[in-house]
């Protein structure tokens, strides 16, 4: 039988604290009791409930919360802090009580736990897809680039599919929404900002990893391990892109702004993209993994 969790949610208040405990992912806590902020008398309260199972709190944002957030934590307890103004409330929501936002904290919080440890979980199964042969020659080769580790790899590999349909690069970059829109009438050209269509999700990881390429050139250890046996011109179009876009990024960031300067960066960086990565055959690679697992 599994450790229960016990998620406690923290209302607190300079003479009293109200917590609310739930076990697990239950939909109701399991109690809700009102201690006068003693600290005595909340260690034994955490101390009964660790004999239980393994614990995790969360106060709310004040000072006497963090105080006792201070004392938990000398304790052996982890406490998280929760901001009232992020956390979503009903419409038409107007009842507020010391119960009600500790159960409210304990609530979120546990959910929060749940959300971490699904994305913990889809990682992992995203790490072995990345191993699979359909998508590691495309996974190991945009690995090569500054910027890109096995998850923004795979949105890649999974969004763009076989690259050789596109001519060109720019035709990729199109598709990506990452050439500038025009608006011209007769002898007259205006561009402006990126047109935006396409896909979004790689249009995203492509910008985010543009913001790399604002420090100098360098190989570090992560990148060096990514880049370990992978082919010699593929690791020279890495480095190549990396002197270019760090050039682009600071030329272009000297005078607009640096979201303008990612976004053009991230359009270059298609193109070298493009270039190791248009000779794959992916329809070949689905029909080895239909292979390998017959």
């Amino acid at each position: 039988m599994s450790t229960p969790m016990f998620s406690v949610g923290l209302d607190v208040h300079k003479d009293s604290v109200t917590i609310a405990v739930l076990r697990n992912r239950d939909p109701e806590p399991m109690r809700v009791d009102r201690l006068p902020n003693d600290h005595k008398k909340l260690r034994r309260y955490f101390e009964r409930l660790a004999a239980e199972g393994s614990v995790r709190a969360c106060y709310e944002a004040s000072g006497a919360g963090y105080v006792l957030q201070r004392a938990l934590a000398d304790w052996g307890f982890p406490c998280e802090l929760a901001a009232p103004s992020l956390m979503p409330t009903r419409p038409g929501e107007h009842r507020k009580t010391d119960r009600r936002d500790a159960i409210k904290i304990a609530e979120y919080f546990a959910l929060l736990e749940y959300k971490l440890q699904r994305r913990d979980e889809l990682d992992r199964r995203i790490e072995a897809l990345a191993l699979t042969p359909r998508y590691k020659p495309l996974v190991d080769r945009i690995a090569c680039f500054r910027g890109f580790k096995t998850q923004a790899a795979m949105v890649l590999a999974t969004e763009l599919g076989d690259l050789r349909r596109f001519q060109s690069p720019r035709q990729l970059m199109a598709y990506l929404g990452l050439v500038p829109g025009e608006h011209s009438s007769g002898d007259r050209r205006r561009l402006g900002t990126i047109t935006k269509a396409g896909n979004a999700r790689v249009r995203h990881v492509l910008v985010q990893a543009a913001w790399s390429y604002r420090r100098r050139p360098t190989v570090g250890a992560p990148l060096r391990r990514r880049q370990e046996g992978q082919d010699p011109s593929v690791l020279s179009h890495a480095w190549k892109c990396q002197h270019r876009l760090y050039k682009v990024f600071h030329r272009l960031a000297a005078k607009k702004p640096k979201q303008v300067a990612a976004t053009a960066v991230a359009r270059e960086m298609v193109g070298f993209l493009w270039a190791v990565l248009k000779d794959i055959d992916v329809t070949a690679l689905s029909h080895s993994e239909v292979s390998h697992a017959a």
